[in-house]
């Protein structure tokens, strides 16, 4: 499906940002400069009258993205997120994206749960509501359990919606493609990489028994969490298109007044956000990767309730270090640390002068530090990175793609709560912790310690290992060269001797 077919797909995106006026308004929120401004109005205004009204009633950007459909939705869910790149008035307006798309039927809703757990919803709820929540892949209905009298949430999936998603991933494939074939070098930033990254989130996003699976894991490690609380998962209520949760009641992290009224600190609140996501990646190295005000709510006894597991990201603890030295550095200041990292971990190519990256790291750094919060633009900070990584010939790290994009989300989530917090100084303990736990002696130390039980599993089998390698050398022919067998022996020999010390090692550990 990922053919020329897709032109039509992306003309009537171009056509339907200007039929509904969000094209000018978009390029004017984010200080597009005129020769784009004008560009991206040249390719829209001939192709204007195909393009999709959408609903009259709505802002002009969100008018357009709900037309498009679903993944465009959840791109203007990440932008609503940063009054910063696109101004307050139009975050403000994409709010609406969140959690409060049209709902479908509830009789369309109840026939899928029927479909899904093979039991009438009436056997099995005492009550279920009219759709509470509904945002782009899924809505949300609050029932009550006949066999105990508890509440808990449905989430139900869209009819249809994985069809429209792959519509509309088939037509960024085509544009990412049609993007390297124009620009080569825009290869180095892997476009197409990026949109199967994007394929695999949101496919893993619509099935619902892989949330179930991650809401229960992410419960599990943050149980400890003070202050944070995951729903829990009603299991045998819960299939591939239907899941249901213990229902928690909180107020939506995007109602200021609301929290106001409910006496929570919104300053500690939003320090809260973005220390709980650093700890759940860094320390975990398993975190949510859709934390927008809309999957988010504050409990009246101040804890933060984390909804919508559809999204959630990995990554393995050598990237965790890296991240975290790289968070340091900059937390430091100590951009030659910076630099040798990335060069460490082979984020810039080898051939590159380290000195001269540090520099250009110093000139990203800097302008954070010293300047009251709300004079920082992560819109331009954005743009220099981006400079930068072009110049020292940096590729797209898809492994760090979820990552970095729900750092930016979480940071616009923060900053709606309190617009002077400082990034650097609430991410320090954290970034701290993590470093002095896990970089150094003592986690040299442990990571022989586990190099060590993986080798002592081998125990068993070493003196057969040596046993035959004995015989194998004294029945060789003399005309044979012994010398492989002699490396494989020594070789075995240190793997015995690994092995002992590695008992030793983890006694002590």
């Amino acid at each position: 499906m990922r053919g020329p077919h897709n032109i039509w797909r992306l003309i009537r995106t171009g056509a339907t940002f200007e039929r509904t006026g969000a094209m000018a308004v978009a390029l004017e929120a984010m200080q597009v400069t005129p020769r784009l401004r004008f560009a991206a109005r040249l390719l829209g205004w001939p192709f204007k009258w195909l393009g999709l009204q959408g609903d009259l009633a709505l802002p002009p950007v969100t008018r357009a993205l709900t037309a498009l459909g679903p993944a465009y939705i959840k791109f203007g869910q990440i932008l609503s997120t940063r009054p910063d790149i696109v101004g307050e008035e139009l975050a403000m307006q994409l709010k609406y994206l969140q959690d409060q798309l049209p709902p479908f039927s509830t009789s369309v809703a109840k026939a899928m749960v029927e479909e899904e757990l093979r039991l009438p919803v009436d056997e099995v709820f005492s009550s279920f509501s009219e759709p509470v929540a509904a945002a782009s892949i899924a809505q949300v209905h609050r029932a009550t359990l006949r066999s105990n009298g508890q509440d808990v949430a449905v989430k139900v999936l869209r009819p249809g919606i994985e069809r429209a998603f792959r519509r509309d991933i088939d037509a960024f494939y085509f544009a990412a493609r049609a993007i390297e074939f124009v620009s080569p070098a825009s290869r180095r930033l892997r476009p197409l990489d990026v949109i199967t990254h994007f394929e695999g989130v949101v496919l893993g996003e619509l099935d619902l028994r892989l949330e179930s699976s991650a809401a229960s894991e992410f419960a599990d490690n943050t149980s400890k969490d003070a202050g944070f609380q995951v729903p829990k998962v009603v299991w045998d209520l819960s299939g591939r298109s239907v899941m249901t949760l213990d229902w928690a009641e909180g107020i939506n992290l995007a109602d200021n007044a609301a929290i106001d009224a409910a006496g929570i600190d919104r300053r500690a609140l939003g320090a809260r956000v973005l220390q709980l996501f650093l700890s759940h990646a860094l320390r975990d190295g398993f975190f949510h990767g859709d934390m927008h005000q809309g999957n988010l709510k504050v409990a009246a006894n101040g804890n933060l309730i984390a909804y919508d597991f559809g999204i959630m990201g990995r990554i393995d603890e050598y990237t965790r270090r890296v991240y975290a030295e790289i968070l340091m550095g900059f937390i430091g200041r100590d951009y030659r640390r910076v630099a040798e990292v990335h060069f460490e971990a082979g984020y810039v190519p080898p051939d590159r002068d380290i000195d001269e990256f540090a520099r250009a790291l110093r000139a990203v750094g800097e302008p954070i530090f010293g300047l009251e919060a709300t004079r920082v633009s992560m819109a331009r900070l954005l743009s220099y990175l981006f400079e930068v990584t072009e110049r020292f010939g940096m590729e797209t790290r898809t492994e760090l793609i979820l990552l970095q994009r729900t750092m930016v989300v979480v940071e616009g989530v923060a900053r709606g709560l309190d617009p002077n917090i400082n990034i650097w100084q609430v991410a320090k303990p954290v970034v701290e912790t993590y470093v002095a736990r896990n970089v150094g002696p003592l986690a040299l130390i442990r990571d022989l310690g586990q190099t060590a039980r993986v080798l002592a599993r081998f125990g068993p089998r070493l003196p057969r290992l040596v046993e035959a390698l004995l015989i194998a050398q004294a029945e060789a022919p003399p005309t044979i060269n012994a010398r492989p067998r002699l490396f494989a022996l020594r070789l075995v020999c240190a793997a015995f001797a690994v092995f002992a010390m590695g008992i030793l090692i983890g006694h002590f550990l």
